[in-house]
């Protein structure tokens, strides 16, 4: 996965961009591009004496320099547009934070045609790419010159930007290329949200609500930073989808900071990149919920404030990708290729947010675009992590088993031990028969073997007890060389047998060894229960030992707690009773005294 992954997601990367990027540079090629020139307007103004007598516009400076104002903007001479001139023809500009917007348009015959709308109405002549589309009236001559009037103009980066004319016709047959694009991206941002919802409860990974926050803000930022959501919501006042879409590059930014910090291990973001983290958080979301609550007020300086942010914002991703491949991270890979595009681009928005370089339509395209590619290609990111995660818990749990099998298991002999025995046992439903096996003179097969063949004589006497009882049948080492096994009373197994195989089997040195058993039936339901039924089977213990040891005593049957009506299971005891301590033995022991 290491070597092959990342060149396959690679590829995969550069085959969606290399699909993509002609489409969405064909909203820049639609057209012949137009230069203008800006002055504030004036009272008295007259849009006929400006069209006639341009001497008084700005050609120089850039745009944006003049702030905050009420603005004409005028086309140099228009081109003559190569194609039918029976065809419409339009001009299309980038959309910008207008409250007022009038095109005044001179025709050859020194007629002007006059096309308005405000930021409320603005939807009729938006298109996907977030540009304004004004188709231009047809005259028995051709257009000259524009002349823009904007009202209430935020000027951050320009007030006419972009702009173009060309056939209508073309610019709508690029909006359905672009229809398509947006669609797919959105559907595919969408259904990851969906599936990683759906996946989240049985997963319980903290990455996934993070990585649906962020697929949210990305489906939020798409569909304002295109104008999708202003062509699906024709009421959506434009300057409101400017606001909204500021929100959406806000939260993709803030959960980013959010995402980054578990998508990586831990290890990454110990110490100072952790306060890192925090304060490039805290540096997002102010100017950006201070843009979103105040704009248009103190537009510019917030504007300047959320840019500023961004370069936190790449400065501080610079930074989590250095370290992770300092720390040789696991994840690299996997956050570089999903993330390189959309980081990269994002500077080309800070240099041109900083007036460094000219503003292109493929700017806020492309970083929508990148951003699609990066949902598509951080999903396959994400489900790696899951998947190291989810192999990281198997083994952790495999861990844990074989740590809670390495405690309940007797470390000679491999049987439960008394504790994991009594968890077993307790709790089992229906009479149950207890058989506690203890070694006749294990002292003396100590001292005569040595320890070492003592330690084997167990593990024999172990192995034989395995092999004389039923897979469903409990056994453990509760003590020393006492041992105890526990069945249904139904299938227990028969002392008789037990203690002849028991004595028949071969041990070191020719040694013949011998058990005792204490018996024992009755319910055993809770602890209260165990204890009666140990008891009882201890005593018979005790029972056969002082009986000569090499055989097998029952104790007195423990009878059931009353059932609803009266019914009792009836438990038959082997042989009757003789005084406390003494117990029954059966006939048949060895008479030996082994």
């Amino acid at each position: 996965m290491r070597g092959a992954g990342p060149i396959t997601i690679g590829a995969l990367l550069l085959t969606l961009l290399a699909v993509l990027w002609p489409l969405s540079e064909a909203r820049a090629q639609v057209g012949t591009s137009l230069t203008s020139c800006i002055r504030p307007i004036h009272p008295g103004d007259d849009p006929r004496t400006l069209l006639t007598h341009p001497q008084a516009f700005d050609c120089t400076h850039d745009q944006s320099s003049y702030g905050v104002g009420d603005y004409w903007v005028l086309s140099q001479p228009l081109p003559m547009v190569a194609g039918d001139p029976r065809d419409r023809l339009a001009v299309s500009f980038a959309s910008t934070w207008q409250n007022a917007t009038t095109l005044h348009i001179l025709y050859a015959d020194g007629q002007i045609r006059t096309i308005a709308f405000t930021s409320a109405t603005t939807a009729p002549y938006l298109l996907l790419g977030a540009t304004i589309a004004v188709p231009l009236h047809h005259q028995g001559t051709r257009p000259v010159r524009i002349l823009w009037e904007a009202h209430g103009a935020a000027n951050m980066r320009g007030v006419v930007r972009g702009a173009r004319i060309g056939h209508y016709a073309d610019m709508l047959a690029v909006e359905s290329s672009l229809g398509l694009i947006y669609g797919i991206i959105i559907g595919v941002v969408v259904g990851l949200g969906v599936y990683n919802l759906a996946l989240w409860p049985a997963l319980r990974q903290p990455l996934q609500p993070v990585y649906c926050l962020l697929l949210f803000f990305i489906t939020g930022y798409a569909l304002s930073s295109s104008g999708l959501i202003g062509q699906w919501l024709p009421w959506l006042d434009n300057n409101e989808r400017h606001r909204w879409n500021a929100i959406m590059l806000g939260g993709v930014a803030l959960t980013l900071v959010v995402f980054s910090r578990h998508f990586f291990e831990r290890k990454v973001f110990e110490g100072w990149l952790d306060r890192m983290a925090v304060i490039c958080f805290v540096l997002i979301a102010i100017p950006n919920v201070a843009f979103a609550l105040l704009a248009p007020r103190w537009i510019l300086p917030l504007d300047q404030a959320v840019v500023l942010g961004f370069l936190v914002l790449l400065i501080f991703l610079i930074t989590v990708l250095v370290r992770a491949w300092r720390l040789r991270s696991n994840f690299l890979w996997a956050f570089a290729i999903a993330w390189g595009a959309p980081i990269a681009l994002a500077m080309f928005r800070v240099l041109h947010a900083e007036h460094l370089i000219a503003w292109r339509p493929w700017i806020d395209q492309s970083t929508v675009l990148s951003m699609g590619a990066e949902a598509l290609i951080a999903s396959l990111g994400v489900a790696y992590r899951i998947y190291l995660l989810s192999r990281e818990r198997d083994l952790a749990r495999a861990d844990e088993r074989v740590a809670r099998r390495l405690a309940d298991t007797d470390p000679l002999t491999g049987l439960f031990n008394r504790r994991a025995f009594l968890e077993q046992a307790i709790g089992r439903s229906g009479p149950q028969t207890l058989i506690l096996a203890d070694i006749d003179h294990f002292k003396r097969i100590n001292d005569t073997l040595g320890h070492d063949e003592g330690d084997e004589v167990l593990r024999i006497f172990t192995r034989t007890l395995g092999e004389a009882v039923g897979l469903d049948m409990l056994v453990a080492r509760i003590g020393g060389e006492e041992f105890a096994l526990l069945a249904d009373a139904d299938r227990a197994p028969d002392p008789e047998l037990l203690l002849a195989r028991l004595r028949a089997t071969s041990y070191p040195s020719g040694l013949t060894v011998t058990a005792s058993l204490g018996l024992c039936t009755g319910p055993i339901a809770d602890e209260a229960d165990w204890r009666r039924l140990y008891r009882e089977a201890d005593q018979a213990l005790f029972a056969a030992k002082g009986a000569g040891r090499d055989r097998a005593c029952w104790g007195v049957p423990i009878a059931p707690a009353p059932l609803p009506g009266g019914l009792l299971p009836v438990i038959r005891p082997h042989r009757k009773r003789l005084g406390r301590g003494t117990g029954l033995c059966v006939n048949g022991g060895s008479s030996r005294r082994s």
